[in-house]
């Protein structure tokens, strides 16, 4: 399948960014929004931070500007409204929809690791602690800050960079393009480990799932709402690695941790549950299940039209 606009159709006067081009401009937005976040957070204090302010404001601004430097792109460059990175119709009840698959979607990975042994009880959540409505002000917070995050990642690799992709060499490269490219983006999160490289094969299963989710909604709210979900129970609800990070917030169900003995391509050690063998059987069948569900139909890529030349005199 070639020349599809998987999100709205593309006008003649919209401007497509060149595919190589496109991925270098990814790297550039997402290491250009950190380091002017870094630059606020320095020249106002706000470094000095320490807590889950301090990751509240990582996710908020780092992934807030990396979104807004490639909205500008998108607009004042492409000269594209944000319908044609995905931002369509319905968005809140589809972003409230992936919202609720992607939360079943977690819970059905880490139920599957607690059946099998990987994990134990290390301590209670918020409710059973002093003071559990001051400890839910950081957890309602970073389902914000998450939202964000994960809007934004969203944004660079399935709203624009796959959309482009896929306008000029169809889905399927598309696809593959950006899920590596996700993948890699994590590869530096955590030391070179056998978790490590089952974790990036995931992530790159993960960002195959997702793309085929936007491509075959036709939108990008879904995924955003996936992707949040996703992020933010795993981290805030169970006390477990987000890709290798582990947040200093008391977990809003229970703190798990790995059971002794259990096997590191079971609970994924250091890098979480997404360096699991089950995250990679659930991603598998989901992307299997997309796929099966018929023919994918977005908007055909209009031919160049052919300009009239004069008459001869």
């Amino acid at each position: 399948m070639t020349g599809i606009e998987l999100y709205a159709p593309r006008l003649e006067r919209h401007r497509r960014t060149w595919s190589v081009a496109a991925v270098v401009l990814a790297a550039v937005f997402l290491i250009g929004g950190p380091l002017i976040a870094v630059l606020i957070a320095k020249l106002t204090g706000l470094n000095s931070r320490m807590g889950w302010s301090s990751e509240l404001y990582q996710l908020v601004a780092f992934f807030g500007l990396t979104a807004a430097l490639l909205i500008a792109w998108v607009v004042l460059f492409e000269r594209r409204p944000l319908s044609t990175i995905g931002f369509n119709g319905q968005g809140l009840n589809r972003f409230l929809r992936g919202y609720a698959i992607g939360l079943g979607f977690l819970l059905a990975t880490i139920g599957a690791i607690w059946v099998a042994g990987g994990y134990r009880i290390e301590s209670g959540g918020v409710f059973a602690k002093a003071g559990a409505v001051a400890a839910l002000l950081p957890i309602g917070a970073l389902l914000l800050g998450f939202i964000v995050q994960g809007s934004a990642e969203e944004i660079v690799f399935r709203g624009w960079l796959m959309q482009l992709i896929a306008s000029r060499h169809g889905l399927v490269i598309a696809l593959i393009v950006n899920a590596v490219l996700f993948g890699l983006a994590h590869a530096g999160n955590t030391d070179p480990t056998p978790e490590l490289a089952l974790g990036v094969v995931n992530i790159v299963l993960f960002g195959t799932f997702i793309g085929l989710y936007a491509a075959r909604e036709g939108s990008l709210w879904g995924v955003c709402g996936w992707h949040a979900a996703w992020n933010w129970l795993l981290g805030l609800g169970f006390g477990l690695e987000v890709s290798g990070h582990v947040l200093d917030v008391t977990p809003l169900f229970v703190d798990l941790t790995a059971t002794a003995g259990a096997p590191w391509w079971l609970t994924g050690a250091t890098f979480g549950p997404e360096a699991s063998v089950v995250t990679t059987a659930i991603l598998l069948g989901a992307s299997v299940w997309v796929c099966l569900r018929g023919p994918f139909k977005g908007h055909a890529t209009p031919e160049p039209v052919a300009r009239a030349e004069a008459p001869a005199t």
